[in-house]
């Protein structure tokens, strides 16, 4: 699967195309921290010594372990990408790392799971993505590099190292999602110095000038990261909102975790992500033997039904400015805008300050056509609904404008009183 150098850089416009249209992926977090159960940070956490957590390689074994499977899972929820860990800050590696005896392969599973990871996606049509955690609690000198320079220096070696291992070893990678970039003590501004990212990325680029990289290696990159919540970020600027299905305390496998957002929470997450013109990265933690727990698996696919009917609105959604009051929110296509309604208004919905001429509104998954008025103050008045939602997470009215929709400026913020604007 060796990978030939390329040559010739790639505008960021270009390189950012699927990925404007992707909107939705899949974050998976797997490693050893899947067998004790309470999550990716125990080793830290719990203050576990190296060699008595390094014994969990000798159980690694995920029978139930199977790439095409977890693809299939992520296809059916509707996403179009997916970002795996292939190394987390524990430092075992999922992958043959030819740099580090701590992997997969030398563990009782024996395989290299990045590899069958990316022939799934492959196959399945998916976008490739490598999670690539740069800190690794092994080291002394992550800690305490003052006083370990050595292991530091040791660290950030191995880091480059396996970095030009996962991109020259495994085909087209379309996404490097670095983590754990932070170093105790030192300055946001000093990372970058410190694991020499500049030089790091300039050969991951080298290697794959397709590639987007986020920007938690201490440089901006090309994606900023929102963590458990949905933040847009500046017009133009390249984002995507990481979040877990469960606790945000955990990423990998909690064995106890009863607080899973429901169906609309992620359904409206994923609006609101699509809405700022941003991706939705949802994250799942496989148990041990290597299977995805069916309180995630349900959730995934009950979002996949409503992206079968509604993904005309997410996928490749620009951003929309028109207010939604209390019902929801906008993204949009053009001039074609779709109206998110998460809490269903009854017969008739009504937005205010729509500054542009509707052609026409329907409500998808119905077909229906509906009424529409176009009163003062730039109320729009939809109507014909049905008194209760068709679907119970989220529905959606196309609304086809004569142009582009934009609201109205109020001039006087007090006409709309006596209907006079």
């Amino acid at each position: 699967m060796a990978r030939k150098r390329s040559s010739g850089a790639v505008s960021q416009q270009e390189r950012m195309r699927w990925f404007h249209k992707a909107r939705f992926g899949m974050f998976v977090h797997f490693g050893l921290y899947a067998i004790p159960g309470r999550g990716e940070w125990v080793m830290y956490r719990e203050r576990i010594p190296t060699d008595e957590y390094a014994k969990l390689a000798d159980r690694f074994n995920p029978k139930k372990f199977d790439a095409d499977e977890w693809v299939s899972i992520a296809k059916q929820a509707g996403m179009k990408y997916m970002v795996v860990t292939t190394r987390h800050h524990d430092g075992f590696c999922l992958f043959d790392s030819q740099v580090s005896d701590y992997k997969s392969t030398n563990s009782p599973f024996g395989r290299d799971l990045v590899a069958e990871y990316v022939t799934a996606c492959r196959k399945a049509g998916l976008k490739v993505g490598f999670y690539y955690s740069l800190l690794d609690w092994r080291f002394p000198g992550y800690f305490e590099r003052d006083k370990y320079p050595d292991s530091a220096k040791a660290m950030v070696r191995q880091v480059h190292q396996q970095v030009e291992e996962l991109m020259t070893r495994y085909g087209r990678i379309d996404v490097l999602w670095y983590d754990g970039g932070w170093v105790p003590d030192l300055p946001h501004e000093r990372q970058a110095g410190f694991w020499q990212s500049k030089k790091l990325n300039n050969m991951v680029r080298r290697h794959q000038p397709h590639i987007l990289i986020n920007n938690r290696s201490g440089t901006n990159e090309d994606l900023d990261t929102p963590e458990q919540h949905v933040t847009a970020s500046d017009p133009g600027r390249g984002w995507e909102s990481c979040m877990t299905i469960g606790d945000s305390c955990g990423w990998g496998y909690i064995r106890n975790n009863p607080n899973f957002k429901t169906v609309p929470q992620l359904i409206q997450n994923l609006c609101r992500a699509a809405a700022g013109e941003g991706n939705y990265l949802l994250n799942v933690g496989p148990k041990p033997d290597g299977s995805i727990r069916n309180e995630e698996t349900s959730r995934l696919k009950a979002i996949g039904e409503w992206v079968d009917t509604y993904g005309e609105a997410i996928y490749d959604s620009q951003r929309c400015d028109l207010p939604a009051g209390q019902i929801g929110l906008w993204t949009r296509k053009g001039n074609d805008a779709y109206l998110c309604i998460f809490r269903w208004p009854g017969k008739e919905a009504v937005v205010p300050l729509v500054g542009a001429k509707v052609k026409s509104a329907t409500l998808l998954g119905e077909g229906k056509r509906l009424k529409v008025r176009q009163e003062h103050n730039g109320r729009l008045v939809l109507s014909g609904l049905p008194v209760r939602p068709p679907m119970k997470p989220a529905n959606v009215i196309k609304v086809r404008f004569a142009s582009e929709p934009k609201p109205l400026t109020e001039t006087d913020k007090a006409a709309w009183l006596e209907a006079k604007a």
